[in-house]
């Protein structure tokens, strides 16, 4: 505090001190110069170390004017007295912390100076502490050893005490049943016998004891043959009898046979989810937690820790486990083989959700176990299982839909000519196999539900999606839907009934349709819906889109060769049923003609719902009214005529052979493109190509072949707008016309104009 008070100016260093804070304080060196600057040598520099002011003002007074002299004096004074304001500010708030400084330091000498006077009180009283405590030992010196001889007395007798009453209490202890209190007692005071057995007294306590202990013993290991003893009940025997020094295998054993057969109670009452999650499942961990507590879990001490007990009993307890869960499963699996109903998936994912759930409980009770993964492997094979119920559900609807297909195409409105349902029924079939497929789609999504615990396997994240739901159940069933369309394609025979032309082309349609866009609809739906990631091999779209048009076209062609077949066993009858040799002349179209048609006119307006027109050559003006002018010129006429004329058999058979050789060679059976013109051509193609084999094997007459000749223009007036290109149609007539003249005993053509008149009227 003398120091604080002393003047600074008396004290050198303070001086220096202060001096150094204010060079700090505007940025000076000890030189006096600026720390950011570099020194400057100029003396007219005012704020430099070499400032001479006579030099400043000779210089000014040199380079300035009287008036810049006075503003540069009036600049000057408005600097100082900036300079000296900011120093007097300066020097008031150094002074306001030297005061408060001082007025610190005063204050801390106070409370030191009473610091100390308290330290001194309690230096004061301590002292006296001490003195009173060597007072009070040395009075008491002399009881000490008395009095803790007489504790030692005293604690002996209690426990002599103890021991003497230990008999009657345990027989107490027995008589309420209080086995653990017995077995407490029974063990604080078996060393001290054991020590002084070899005295007659202690020797007697001795044998007493161990009569009651064994009795209760007895006892405890009866609950264990009466079986109606809870969890519990049977922890706290378990636990007296290892106190008792009972062998641990056989305790083991006998835990786990007592709790097996309350859990085979269990079993026999199975339903699964109500008694099997909420009772068997949680006695079993209840088991579980009881046993490792009792034997796993426990502290071995003494001899016990030597006989490693917890690896007996950890095995033990795994074999009774995965015994009784191969059990439990087997019914689980039963159970779930009975849910035969596709209607609500719900339910049953629901109680494998529950199933899968309670068991992970035993997971976490016994790491390691088999159990939890077995259970998975359930879920995993009822999931499989249900996809192959929805594909037989799914392939049994497609067949009763085919079924009221079918008995909707016989129905007599279709039957009659009402064709134009065919259409409509293409429509609705398609969009009950599609809403059914979705419908199923829907159901089997619970399986990968965010809620379901087994969702997150990665079997219902990879190989479900991919290869069950899309390959075993939409592929599945889109190629059951082709392979059992292309078996409508075989014969009567084979198939042991006759299929409906109009079904064979609608299910050729389908097949189409499928093939365009349905099946990239369907895949498309099933990846979005069920985030399928083709980890694996899957079947692509491509191919299933091959397969689809493979079976259309197959239907299409049978289609075609059904209707073609038809039509030219009509045309058979009548060819060989006629007596052409012996008939009559002609006056009318024969009814079988008018007949074919009629067919065609009806399979056209049945193909033209379903497919689109297609492309035709274009057609001459006179079609419907060509003439067969090769049976009416002279050149023909001179054609036949040698034929049967004994020397030119050979020849006339060379201008036939010739005339086919430069005509354009017809294929019959040629695939069918998917248009309503290919599929008329392809039918009549084989009609009149069966129409002339049946004609090429009779003979006929002058009138007979006048009747071909009258038949084969009335088709030609009408068959020539159906197909493709009329010259195949005339080709073929032709032949037909060609075929009977040949075969003609008196080939005597018939006049055009006749025929013509004939057709008009028929």
């Amino acid at each position: 505090m003398s120091s604080a008070t002393t003047p600074p100016d008396s004290d050198p260093t303070g001086r220096r001190r202060v001096h150094s804070m204010l060079k700090l304080y505007y940025g000076l060196n000890e030189e006096g110069t600026a720390a950011e600057q570099a020194e400057s040598l100029d003396p007219c520099d005012i704020n430099g170390p070499h400032f001479d002011p006579e030099v400043y003002l000779n210089k000014l007074r040199k380079d300035c004017s009287l008036c810049e002299l006075m503003d540069h004096e009036s600049c000057m004074v408005k600097q100082i007295r900036s300079l000296d304001s900011d120093m007097q500010t300066l020097v008031y708030e150094n002074y306001n912390k030297f005061i408060s400084a001082t007025d610190t330091i005063r204050k801390m000498k106070n409370d030191f100076k009473k610091m100390e006077d308290e330290m001194d009180c309690l230096s004061a009283n301590m002292a006296a502490i001490t003195e009173f405590s060597a007072r009070i030992s040395g009075t008491l010196q002399d009881q000490h050893a008395q009095i803790t001889k007489l504790s030692g007395v005293h604690t002996l007798l209690r426990k002599l005490q103890f021991l003497f009453e230990l008999p009657a209490r345990l027989n107490k202890c027995l008589e309420l049943q209080a086995y653990a209190q017995a077995v407490s007692a029974h063990r604080r005071a078996r060393c001290v016998l054991q020590q002084y057995s070899h005295m007659p007294s202690f020797r007697g306590i001795q044998d007493d004891c161990h009569v009651i202990m064994e009795q209760l013993a007895q006892q405890l290991r009866q609950k264990f043959r009466d079986g109606g003893s809870s969890a519990k009940d049977l922890s706290e025997c378990v636990e007296l009898l290892l106190q008792l020094d009972e062998p641990a295998e056989e305790l083991c054993d006998k835990f786990l046979s007592h709790a097996q057969s309350r859990l085979e109670a269990d079993l026999q009452g199975l339903e699964f989810i109500d008694r099997g999650c909420n009772e068997f499942v949680s006695s079993l961990c209840l088991v579980i937690a009881s046993y490792q507590e009792l034997f796993i879990n426990r502290p071995q001490e003494g001899e016990l820790a030597s006989k490693n007990i917890p690896e007996m009993a950890n095995g033990k307890l795994h074999v009774f486990v995965d015994t009784l869960a191969a059990r439990y499963f087997s019914l689980v699996e039963r159970r779930i083989q009975e849910e035969k109903g596709v209607g609500d998936n719900s339910l049953l994912v629901r109680a494998l959700d529950r199933f899968h759930r309670r068991l992970q409980a035993i997971t976490k009770l016994l790491p390691g176990s088999a159990v939890p993964s077995h259970g998975t492997e359930i879920v995993v094979r009822a999931a499989r299982e249900r996809i192959k119920q929805y594909l037989s559900a799914l392939q049994t609807f497609y067949h009763d839909s085919l079924t009221d297909v079918r008995q909707a195409l016989a129905a007599p409105r279709l039957a009659v000519g009402g064709a134009s349902a065919s259409g409509e029924l293409l429509t609705s079939l398609s969009n009950f196999i599609l809403n059914q497929l979705k419908s199923v789609l829907a159901s089997v999504h619970l399986f990968t539900a965010k809620d379901i615990t087994f969702s997150n396997k990665p079997y219902f994240k990879g190989e479900f999606c991919s290869q069950g739901v899309r390959e075993g159940l939409v592929v599945s069933f889109i190629k059951f839907i082709c392979q059992s369309s292309r078996q409508y394609c075989e014969s009567a025979g084979d198939r042991g009934g006759s299929t409906p032309p109009a079904l064979l082309l609608l299910l050729s349609r389908l097949c189409l349709d499928y093939e365009t866009s349905t099946i990239s609809y369907i895949l498309t739906l099933t990846d979005e819906q069920f985030l399928v990631q083709h980890h694996t091999p899957v079947t692509p779209v491509t191919a299933l889109c091959a397969e689809a048009r493979e079976a259309a076209q197959k239907l299409l062609n049978h289609y075609v060769k059904v209707q073609g077949l038809i039509i030219s066993q009509m045309l058979r009858k009548s060819v060989e049923t006629r007596d052409w040799v012996n008939t009559i002349e002609p006056r009318n179209v024969r009814a079988v003609m008018k007949r074919v048609v009629e067919d065609t006119t009806s399979i056209d307006v049945q193909v033209g719902l379903l497919y689109e027109e297609g492309v035709r050559k274009a057609h001459s003006s006179d079609s419907s009214k060509r003439t067969f002018s090769v049976y009416s010129s002279s050149r023909q006429q001179i054609r036949y005529a040698p034929s049967y004329t004994p020397s030119a058999p050979m020849d006339t058979n060379l201008l036939s052979n010739i005339h086919k050789l430069f005509s354009e060679r017809i294929d019959i059976f040629s695939p069918v493109e998917f248009n309503k013109v290919s599929v008329l051509t392809g039918i009549i193609k084989i009609s009149l190509k069966t129409f002339l084999e049946c004609v090429r094997i009779r003979t006929f007459g002058r009138y007979g072949l006048q009747q071909i000749q009258v038949d084969c223009h009335y088709l030609q007036m009408y068959l020539w707008r159906f197909v493709s290109d009329e010259n195949l149609v005339h080709f073929l007539l032709d032949e037909i016309v060609g075929s009977a003249a040949h075969r003609c005993l008196d080939p005597s053509p018939m006049e055009q104009s006749v025929i013509e008149v004939i057709c008009e009227r028929g």
